[in-house]
């Protein structure tokens, strides 16, 4: 029985965190992408064939969103910490990257 209380403790954990990170962290005022990122994930939201760089600009949106990818970090809360940085991603995407 802990450890469902303990999942649920990590996930509240997780979303203050990143909660945090998006109203103390980084000024609201300031993009979160740059072009590039917006450029590519714009591409990739309409179903084109993806190329390296857009996979690239993907990741690197997910990691500044607090997602890691390593595969020697043994994350217990993978995909709940996949879903939550793209969710953000997602959120920057709406307001960052308006012209695309």
């Amino acid at each position: 029985m802990e450890t469902p209380t303990r999942y649920c403790s990590a996930l509240a954990a997780l979303a203050f965190l990143l909660t945090g990170y998006a109203a103390a962290g980084v000024p609201q005022s300031e993009p979160h992408l740059s072009p590039t990122e917006c450029r590519d994930l714009a591409a990739l939201k309409s179903n084109a064939p993806p190329t390296k760089s857009q996979h690239r600009s993907e990741l690197s949106a997910l990691r500044k969103a607090g997602y890691n990818p390593s595969p020697w970090h043994n994350d217990p809360h993978y995909p709940a910490n996949l879903h939550a940085a793209q969710r953000l991603v997602d959120q920057w995407f709406e307001t960052d990257c308006k012209p695309y």
